[in-house]
C-alpha cells in the first residue's frame, strides 16, 4: 500500500486508532524546534497518498507545523495530501461581529485549502456557513456528524431528555433525540460575553425527575453548560449529563460542572482530554476508506 497516516507525537494514540482500522501504516513526524523558536517538522518514508492527522485544539501552536509538514510531504512525493482534523479551529468567527475584527473563519480556509487536497473534519461550527469547500478555496471538505456516535452513548437507559443550550443546536439535538426515541428540549440563550451566559427553557419537554442529557458541539469556557445546568437543577431534574463533540476546556470546569449539579461530562477524543470516552475513528475510517481504496499500489 502506497498509503499512510502520519501524525504528530501528541496524536499518535487517536492516529494510531484510525490506522488499525484502515489497515494502513501510522508515522510519526518529528518537530525540532530551532533556538529562534521556528519549528521543523520532518516527514519520514514519503508515499503517494498521505492522510495527515491534526487535531488542532490549541492552533496557534499547532497551524505552522502543520503547514509546514503538507510542504515536506509534496517535497518528499507525496501526490495527495489529506488533512484529517476532527477539531476544526477559528470556524466560530464566521462574521465581524464587531468593527476592527477578522473573519478568521475565511483566513483559516484559504491557507489550509491551499495546503491541502481534501480536509476531513467532525462536526465544524457551520451556524452561518453553508459550504465549506467554498471558505476552504474550492478544496473539497468532508464535514462529518457525531450524532451518531453521541446518541449510541447516551442510549436509551432511565429515559433521558436531550437538551440543547441554544436554537444552534436544534437540527442536531433533535437528530439524537430521534435516534433515541427521546424528547428533547432546546434552550433559548443570551450571551452577555465570553463566561457570562443565560439560558431559559420553554415547557414543551418536562425534566423534572427525569435523566436530562445537555449536548453541544464545543466546550470551552463552559459557560453555556454551567447555565444550562443550573436551570435543569432549579427545574428539578433527576440526574444531569453532559456530553460534547469537542472538549477545550480546562481541568477547572468539571468541577464547577459537578458544583451545580452535572454528574458527568463526556466528550469524543477529537482533542485530547480527560472527558474522552466516545472514539471517532470508525467515522473517520469510513469517509477515507475511498482514499485507501484509490491509493495506487507501492
Amino acid at each position: 500500500m502506497n498509503c499512510a497516516i502520519y501524525a504528530f507525537d501528541d496524536d499518535g494514540v487517536s492516529a494510531g486508532r484510525l490506522a488499525d482500522l484502515l489497515e494502513a501504516p501510522l508515522r510519526t513526524i518529528s518537530l525540532h524546534t530551532l533556538p529562534d523558536g521556528e519549528s521543523l517538522p520532518v516527514v519520514p518514508k514519503p508515499v503517494s497518498t498521505a492522510l495527515l492527522y491534526r487535531a488542532l485544539n490549541r492552533p496557534d501552536c499547532k497551524l505552522m507545523p502543520l503547514l509546514l509538514a503538507a510542504d515536506a510531504l509534496r517535497r518528499a512525493g507525496a501526490q495527495r495530501v489529506v488533512l484529517v482534523a476532527p477539531y476544526m479551529p477559528y470556524l466560530r468567527q464566521d462574521a465581524v461581529f464587531s468593527p476592527g475584527q477578522p473573519l478568521s473563519r475565511d483566513v483559516i480556509g484559504l491557507v489550509l485549502g491551499r495546503a491541502f487536497d481534501r480536509v476531513v473534519t467532525v462536526e465544524p461550527h457551520l451556524h452561518r456557513t453553508v459550504d465549506l469547500t467554498r471558505v476552504f478555496a474550492g478544496t473539497p471538505v468532508t464535514a462529518l456528524s457525531a450524532a451518531g456516535l453521541l446518541a449510541q452513548h447516551i442510549g436509551q437507559l432511565h429515559g433521558p431528555v436531550i437538551i440543547g443550550p441554544d436554537a444552534e443546536s436544534e437540527p442536531w439535538v433533535r437528530r439524537i433525540a430521534e435516534d433515541l426515541q427521546a424528547p428533547y428540549l432546546v434552550g433559548q440563550k443570551i450571551r452577555q460575553g465570553d463566561r457570562k451566559v443565560d439560558i431559559t427553557f420553554s415547557s414543551k419537554a418536562s425534566v423534572l425527575g427525569r435523566r436530562a442529557v445537555i449536548v453541544d458541539d464545543i466546550c470551552s469556557t463552559g459557560a453555556t453548560l454551567l447555565a444550562a445546568t443550573r436551570r435543569l437543577r432549579a427545574a428539578g431534574a433527576g440526574t444531569i449529563e453532559i456530553v460534547v463533540v469537542h472538549a477545550l476546556s480546562g481541568l477547572a470546569l468539571g468541577a464547577a460542572l459537578r458544583r451545580a449539579g452535572a454528574g458527568t461530562l463526556t466528550a469524543t477524543d477529537s482533542c485530547t482530554h480527560r472527558a474522552n470516552q466516545i472514539v471517532l475513528a470508525p467515522l473517520l475510517a469510513h469517509a477515507l476508506s475511498s482514499e485507501i481504496e484509490q491509493c495506487p499500489s507501492s
